[in-house]
């Protein structure tokens, strides 16, 4: 299906909401996409009875299913499409065929998971089948999953571009000043790269404040045509653009450079789509699973130069203060992750764009760009939205 067969504008997302966040014990991951579903829906001005469509994925198999019967629903369509976190960014476009294809009128999309609370989020990962590829030639020697990979990507990046350690140190700051003024935020308070830099090492170089958080959460947004958007509660905001590509599983066997993965190609997708420019977009939202993540996306999004995003972060260029600025809600960095942040990084935008982040909101946002990975360089998805102007 090539881009001129989602004409940009045609779809919008008309509600967003989380369910509790950060350490929610007594609660499923089930409970809290239900909870993240029913409040999407009111912020919507629709009811259960409206939604036809489940797109759901949690750390469990047959999610949509799960969370339809939860809800009481018997949908006409579901997908449980997971390729990690960047799976819900996916579904916007699934959600977008399906409905195309007369195959559903209202998507409800969401994830839910509660790491924190059980404990589950491993250093080393997933236990691995020995005969996969995985547990042949990672597992038996010790490679931490998935940071262990990151820490090559930034050791690569330091090598070949002379990046320095502070600039790492630049996006958890950042990332730390945005959720100083989300009260949902679930760490707060002062950081400094001195702070950053003088937290334990994880997998060098990257230290623990270079990582994300392990928290509880559950999020969920409703996808539906514009024309239908346009009657509802709250303003629509449009999908203008979205592309996705995939190259591999899990672990990048045979990928040639990992500073040079298939992201350029899937934002140049997306933004042909939009008819938009980079210079277009007012706010960026880059799941943020490691800081070097956000640096190498800034680099592959065509947002700063090759080798150039250690200096174009400098000086607070990301945080409130900055001309740059990303991931508004505090990101996986400070926000929360609950293992895996693809949808927040669209509530985040749709809310910026709704002009609805209080404190944090940023004075001109009319177009976002969301971009999310998914496991390790092997799939990538690019989302662009708009309001009306």
């Amino acid at each position: 299906m090539s881009v001129n067969d989602f004409p940009s504008g045609d779809y919008a997302i008309v509600g967003v909401a989380e369910s509790d966040l950060g350490k929610v014990p007594g609660k499923t991951a089930l409970e809290l996409q239900g909870q993240a579903a029913r409040l999407a829906l009111i912020d919507a001005g629709l009811t259960l009875a409206d939604v036809d469509g489940v797109f759901a994925h949690t750390d469990d198999r047959f999610s949509s299913l799960q969370l339809a019967e939860y809800l009481g629903l018997r949908p006409r369509f579901t997908d449980t499409s997971n390729v990690g976190g960047m799976s819900n960014v996916m579904h916007v476009r699934h959600a977008m065929a399906a409905i195309q294809a007369g195959l559903c009128d209202v998507a409800l999309i969401s994830y839910g998971s509660t790491q924190l609370t059980d404990g589950s989020r491993k250093l080393t990962g997933l236990t691995e089948d020995p005969r996969s590829p995985r547990g042949q030639f990672v597992v038996p020697y010790g490679q931490l999953s998935p940071i262990g990979y990151y820490a090559m990507v930034a050791q690569l990046h330091m090598s070949r571009w002379g990046t320095p350690l502070d600039a790492l140190a630049e996006v958890a700051v950042a990332a730390r000043q945005w959720a100083n003024l989300n009260p949902k935020a679930y760490r707060q308070g002062p950081l400094s790269i001195d702070d950053v830099m003088a937290s334990p090492i994880v997998a060098a170089p990257l230290r623990q404040r270079d990582c994300c958080l392990v928290t509880d959460g559950g999020g969920a947004f409703v996808l539906t045509r514009a024309d239908r958007a346009r009657d509802l509660r709250k303003p629509p905001v449009f999908v203008k653009g979205i592309a996705e590509s995939f190259s591999h599983h899990y672990t990048p066997l045979e990928l040639e450079d990992w500073l040079d993965t298939n992201v350029a190609e899937t934002a140049d997708a997306a933004f042909r789509m939009a008819g938009l420019s980079r210079a277009d977009i007012d706010v960026v939202q880059i799941y943020d699973h490691f800081t070097i993540g956000v640096l190498q996306s800034l680099e592959e999004l065509g947002f700063c130069e090759r080798g150039s995003s250690g200096e174009f972060v400098k000086g607070g260029r990301l945080g409130p203060d900055g001309s740059f600025p990303i991931n508004t809600s505090g990101g996986g960095l400070s926000y929360g992750h609950p293992g895996m942040f693809g949808i927040f990084l669209i509530i985040e935008a749709v809310r910026q764009l709704r002009r609805e982040c209080g404190e944090r909101q940023l004075p001109h946002a009319r177009n976002a760009l969301c971009h999310a990975p998914g496991l390790v360089f092997s799939a990538n998805s690019t989302l662009i939205l708009g309001v009306d102007t």
